[in-house]
């Protein structure tokens, strides 16, 4: 599964796009100017960026250039109706994989970005440290955490608890090594009843009715269920 960033002004376009690429088992994430795309770069890790050149506050050329600057090894794909010979060969000395004309076929776009996937290096990837299984993605280097595409709230120190427990997939973490651990950001221990409360807050943001991750063992700790990190 990749992270894709897809910038499109056309709500109904990025809908339509995000949708199909999401079919294909990956992860889309929506924006629609330049600005919320760059807020998004800076948070979270894509493995791939498919941009459109005109936009409301800025060019698609400009934030390409920008991105290949400061994440050279992200994939860039421009799809966009500017079809001018001058404006493909501006696209690819920016630093672009590949440039898409509107309109454009569905088939041929999916099979462009599963090669540019298979070419290009995801951003930070060799130091990307978190969890993805396709419904839950955590990301510790960065702070976030989604949930079947929904942004999750969570507490520096749940994500503390989070690394920990993933870190160790199929194994027993027991509460002592937890509360070991976990300090609050006054520099202050966790109690064992806090520990019960931080767990219980946490499956509720990260479970659902078929999604299970943190399993308790009675008298002793808890099991991450899900695969390694």
């Amino acid at each position: 599964m990749a992270h894709i960033l897809v910038l499109e002004d056309d709500l109904a376009l990025s809908a339509g796009l995000c949708f199909e690429l999401d079919a294909c088992g990956h992860l889309t994430v929506a924006a629609y100017h330049c600005e919320k795309a760059r807020q998004l770069l800076e948070k979270e890790a894509f493995d791939l960026a498919l941009f459109d050149v005109n936009l409301p506050d800025g060019s698609g050329f400009d934030l390409c250039r920008e991105v290949k600057e400061k994440y050279p090894n992200l994939p860039v794909l421009f799809l966009t109706a500017n079809d001018l010979e001058e404006d493909v060969l501006k696209g690819f000395d920016l630093g672009a994989d590949d440039y898409i004309t509107k309109p454009f076929r569905l088939p041929i776009l999916k099979k462009r970005v599963e090669v540019a996937l298979r070419r290009g290096t995801p951003q930070d990837k060799g130091d990307w440290q978190g969890y993805d299984d396709g419904f839950l993605r955590l990301d510790f280097t960065a702070l976030t955490a989604v949930r079947g595409g929904e942004v999750l709230s969570i507490t520096p120190n749940e994500y503390k608890l989070l690394r920990v427990l993933t870190s160790s997939p199929g194994t027993v973490v027991t509460r002592r090594l937890l509360l070991e651990k976990l300090w609050d950001k006054d520099g202050n221990f966790i109690d064992d009843h806090t520990l019960t409360v931080t767990v219980n807050r946490l499956r509720s943001k990260i479970e659902d009715g078929t999604h299970t991750y943190i399993k308790t063992v009675r008298g002793m700790g808890y099991i991450w269920t899900g695969a390694a990190a």
